[in-house]
């Protein structure tokens, strides 16, 4: 993107009017990849038709499920209306995705006490409340020193994906553990606000503008700190962000391995464990709902589909014969 004057002034029309940063760099990597597949033509000099044709190749040469090409349908609308201002038509023909969203990798709670048991001191909280309390990776790695209420044995998450709020349990045994956590973050503020160029910690422009002194306080700090001191991209001040979710992301690959768990695992793995544990409990579905955040039913039942499928589901014909002897 370095050499392309044009996504890079999309990116910085999308930082300046603060979309998140990880929607800044989905859609400019689907602007990049709309262009090439159009031989790198202007966006401009192309129609609502070749918006047609790339959305269909998407489906038909890349296999791309529906999250996919829906994201790619966005990121090309914001072009088109942001910053080309020519909006595409609404009643686009394209070839859309049937390709059905797989069943999620779940862990046994066997497996899940056998990839903790193998995690760095540093990653091994993280992991717990994703497991523990359902919560997504950037939902954790962002959570506030403040966010912990130890008293109601909840988690309190903030502008979760699409923005909302919830409050989500949290287990008592990781109580030592946080407050741990928790000091550690205050100890490095207590270091960073004495350093004159110190800017406080990154706030939400809502949340900065109702709470100006925030950026600050102790208690806002970050409750997984990065150990180190960067530039925000943003504002160009002096920040301790949180610790990288790529750090988290592979590390859980390595204690999984050394676990010996053959199963494909990711840190959502453990927000797909919580789930499907919590059903299994006998949890009523609608509770599942709230504890994850989501804003349709239908997403929650999918977990339903895991509990149901093989041998948990359906008694085999086989067993029956031997049942009846």
């Amino acid at each position: 993107m370095k050499n392309s004057p044009f996504l890079s002034y999309i990116q910085e029309y999308m930082l300046g009017r603060h979309y998140a940063l990880r929607t800044t760099k989905s859609y400019i990597y689907w602007i990049h990849q709309y262009i090439l597949y159009h031989d790198k033509k202007h966006p401009k000099s192309l129609t609502s038709r070749h918006v047609e044709d790339f959305l269909t190749h998407l489906v038909v040469n890349k296999k791309s499920a529906k999250k996919t090409q829906s994201l790619a349908l966005n990121a090309l609308v914001f072009l088109y209306k942001e910053i080309i201002q020519e909006p595409v038509d609404l009643d686009m023909q394209f070839r859309r995705s049937d390709k059905s969203r797989k069943l999620p990798t779940v862990m046994t709670q066997e497996e899940i006490s056998r990839l903790f048991s193998h995690c760095s001191i540093n990653y091994k909280l993280p992991y717990q409340l994703m497991y523990g309390s359902g919560l997504r990776l950037m939902e954790c790695v962002r959570l506030r020193i403040q966010d912990i209420d130890f008293e109601y044995k909840s988690v309190r998450v903030w502008q979760g994906k699409g923005g909302k709020n919830r409050l989500v349990t949290i287990a008592p045994e990781l109580f030592s553990s946080i407050k741990q956590q928790q000091q550690r973050s205050v100890n490095y503020y207590q270091q960073d606000i004495h350093d004159d160029a110190f800017s406080g910690v990154h706030m939400p422009d809502a949340l900065a503008k109702k709470y100006p002194n925030a950026e600050k306080s102790s208690n806002w700090q970050f409750l997984f700190p990065s150990p180190r001191l960067s530039i925000d991209v943003k504002t160009g001040e002096l920040r301790r962000h949180h610790i990288h979710p790529t750090a988290l992301q592979k590390h859980i690959k390595i204690a999984a391995q050394k676990a010996n768990i053959e199963k494909n695992i990711s840190c959502h793995t453990l927000r797909h464990s919580f789930a499907t544990h919590l059903l299994q409990s006998g949890a009523d579905i609608r509770t599942v709902q709230e504890q994850l955040g989501h804003s349709d039913l239908k997403t929650t039942q999918i977990y339903t589909h895991i509990i149901d499928r093989g041998a948990n589901g359906v008694v085999s014909p086989l067993s029956r014969i031997f049942q009846s002897k």
